[in-house]
């Protein structure tokens, strides 16, 4: 696993499903938790947006990225912030991108949680998989604490 590593959505995904959570999501319906996470283009500047599953997670909230380094990754690198909608209520937050070696309990919660969703993009890694597993993925699988805007 490398932080390169990206799995970019396919036809049906990007045009069907992410489309219908993200309106959903807009209208105030959360499947599954699922929020509409914004985010400014590093180049242009301009906001970007795509569904994302937010983790509760012992006191914290986390962003997972299971398929790598995406756009929203790239941009939330560069800008270190973003917002969450749900319906009308918008969150402004800032992001602290967790070290490898802080994931593992993170991905396990996340794999417990959506999994049935997610499970595809983990390459066989499953909630129950070692420490030593959720270690060696890590890398692949960009991870953010979700902070209170500054």
């Amino acid at each position: 696993m490398s932080e390169t590593r990206y799995l970019e959505p396919g036809w049906f995904t990007r045009n069907i499903f992410n489309r219908s959570v993200r309106r959903l999501t807009r209208l105030g319906i959360s499947v599954a938790g699922a929020r509409e996470l914004r985010v400014r283009g590093r180049k242009s500047g301009e906001w970007r947006s795509t569904p994302v599953n937010l983790l509760s997670a012992e006191g914290d909230r986390y962003l997972v990225s299971p398929r790598g380094a995406t756009q929203w990754v790239r941009n939330i690198r560069s800008s270190g912030e973003g917002e969450l909608r749900v319906g009308l209520r918008v969150e402004a937050f800032r992001v602290a991108e967790l070290p490898d070696e802080a994931k593992v309990p993170v991905l396990r919660e996340y794999l417990r949680t959506w999994g049935w969703e997610v499970g595809a993009f983990f390459e066989g890694v499953e909630k129950s998989a070692t420490d030593d597993d959720l270690a060696r993925i890590a890398p692949g699988f960009p991870v953010f604490r979700v902070l209170a805007a500054a």
